[in-house]
């Protein structure tokens, strides 16, 4: 394949990714890829994914969302990155990702997302139904409110109220970007992205049945069923959905190879090559 970096122009901070081209074959399509939270174009399935897809003639782009890595800089001391990110970013950002992909002579491509990319690619499959075909792996269900606690216990932890109740301070107080410390959270995050989380995220299960597209969910066998939940989803969706359960974890290590296998071939029995 050809890899070109790249940089996609947002209203704040711009985006960089990689453009992937196959080299030595026709372009059957395109292909967005989603990173999870706090990852990044060149790790997990955005990098182990695009020689295996463009070497079944898609054109890829894996891009950083403005909510990648943890916490970053570009060019100056301000901070950048997952401990930051909001929602209604990282929808734009997936946006502004279709459309440089549209720019280039792919305004339909396929989408392939992971974790909290997935659930933001589910968002995105329902408010583009030309999507011809959506993969989530290991689609974090999300959701808002209090139906959402359980399925976010590893951020909420059992000080939630308390939590809660200083980052809502912090927000009024125009103290938002401030970083928090989070019983059972991995990671600082900010208050108002914690607020976010828990107050914005949509829910892939009550968008399931506007997805029209053929839906493949990929969850690993050791991952809990209620924060990825492929059977709820594919009980719900508004189209054809297939489930594969891998034997793993939520990052498919050691199992990157059955992955790819399971992704490409369901995009060719789904999205046949033209002959």
């Amino acid at each position: 394949m050809r890899t070109e970096l790249i940089t996609i122009a947002t209203d704040t901070t711009p985006l960089d990714g990689a453009f992937h081209m196959p080299e030595d074959r026709p372009v059957r399509g395109g292909v967005l890829l989603f990173h999870g939270n706090t990852m990044n174009f060149y790790v997990g399935a955005p990098r182990w994914l695009p020689p295996v897809l463009t070497e079944l003639g898609f054109a890829c782009l894996a891009f950083n969302r403005r909510g990648h890595d943890i916490l970053s800089i570009r060019d100056s001391r301000m901070p950048e990155g997952g401990a930051l990110q909001l929602t209604r970013e990282g929808i734009a950002d997936n946006d502004y990702a279709a459309r440089w992909m549209a720019d280039r002579g792919f305004p339909a491509p396929i989408v392939i997302a992971h974790s909290g990319g997935g659930m933001l690619g589910v968002a995105h499959a329902a408010e583009h139904p030309e999507t011809p075909a959506l993969v989530l792996l290991s689609a974090f269900r999300g959701g808002a409110g209090a139906q959402t606690i359980p399925a976010q216990m590893a951020l909420a932890g059992e000080g939630y109220e308390a939590t809660m109740a200083n980052a809502q301070a912090l927000l009024a107080a125009g103290r938002g970007k401030e970083l928090i410390t989070v019983p059972n959270w991995w990671y600082v995050i900010s208050a108002e992205s914690y607020v976010d989380r828990f107050t914005t995220m949509p829910d892939i299960l009550a968008l399931a049945p506007m997805i029209k597209c053929p839906v493949l969910y990929v969850r690993g066998s050791l991952e809990p069923k209620e924060v990825y939940p492929a059977a709820g989803y594919a009980e719900r969706a508004g189209g054809p959905c297939e489930v594969a359960i891998v034997v793993g974890d939520h990052f498919y290590n050691g199992i990157e190879d059955d992955v790819c296998g399971v992704v490409a071939a369901w995009l060719n029995e789904t999205l046949p090559a033209p002959r």
